[in-house]
């Protein structure tokens, strides 16, 4: 009867992280589908250039595809980090610091587009999923140095003529530009078709890559490669919205670190770098240790 009992109790956990995922990944097609919402560009394979494109999303959503209202702050950053006329720039490093400082790497776990697709592939089963390897750790700072290295200083210092930096990050690396933008344009458009080189392949190479990894491992792209992740992520312990661990409460039982996907521990520390804020440590607490709120 224990046993019973036992196995009934945990299908019913299982039943309730299935559903609040099932809630959060609905908010985040719907913030796909209100920041996508330009849908004449996919039936004429023409990107929106209105007035909104001038404003940033928070989240990860490539500029280039056909149903982009809004801009992906890590391109336009690109852009025009290495041009003095521009006053452009300041605004994306402001928009990255107010969205950083209120909420963190939420944008991760509720917004980006791009943390959807990993997720659901990752619930694709048949699959051994690896939840950590030797390695992890160290991997996870390479997302730093791209954000470093291919975002601020290649476009600040490798300029051309009239000084103006290319958007190498995208240009060299970014799957999510080649999978909202890159293949949409070409199958949409056949000029461009004729018009596909090295980079494209490389680029799809990258995609495919990713796509394939999602599968075994949770958000390698979040973990490892993500550029504006890296930049929400140092946010995290001083965000007005963060969670809080009441140590009184807490009877150090490990549920809350073994249901963590991004392999956190909360009592540990329950605003991790890492930490997407997807609230399911929350909801894995037996005694409601683990809450979150907008309070300093």
């Amino acid at each position: 009867m224990d046993n019973i009992k036992t196995e009934k109790k945990f299908k019913s956990k299982k039943e309730i992280y299935k559903t609040r995922d099932n809630f959060r990944h609905c908010f985040q097609f719907l913030w796909f589908m209100i920041t996508n919402s330009f849908f004449e560009g996919f039936k004429t394979g023409k990107i929106y250039t209105g007035k909104l494109k001038q404003l940033c999303v928070p989240g990860m959503n490539c500029y280039s595809c056909p149903g982009a209202k809004g801009s992906c702050p890590i391109g336009s950053l690109q852009a025009v980090i290495g041009n003095s006329n521009y006053k452009f720039s300041y605004y994306v490093v402001g928009f990255l610091f107010f969205i950083g400082a209120l909420m963190g790497r939420f944008v991760c776990g509720w917004l980006c587009p791009f943390g959807l697709i990993q997720d659901l592939l990752y619930k694709i089963p048949g699959f051994k999923k690896i939840k950590t390897f030797k390695y992890d750790k160290y991997l996870r700072r390479l997302k730093y140095f791209i954000l470093i290295v291919f975002v601020i200083i290649l476009p600040l210092f490798l300029v051309d003529v009239l000084g103006q930096g290319s958007p190498y990050f995208c240009k060299l690396i970014c799957p999510v530009g080649m999978l909202e933008g890159g293949i949409p344009l070409v199958l949409l458009n056949k000029t461009m078709r004729s018009a596909i080189g090295f980079l494209y392949y490389w680029k799809g190479a990258i995609l495919i890559g990713t796509i394939l990894l999602s599968i075994i491992v949770y958000r390698p792209f979040c973990k490892y490669i993500c550029p504006l992740g890296a930049i929400y992520s140092l946010f995290n312990p001083i965000s007005m919205f963060r969670y809080r661990l009441d140590k009184d409460k807490c009877i150090n039982c490990g549920k809350c670190a073994r249901v963590c996907q991004m392999n956190v521990n909360p009592v540990e520390n329950c605003n991790s770098l890492e930490c997407i804020r997807c609230a399911r440590c929350k909801n894995a607490c037996p005694v409601h240790a683990i809450d979150y709120s907008f309070k300093n």
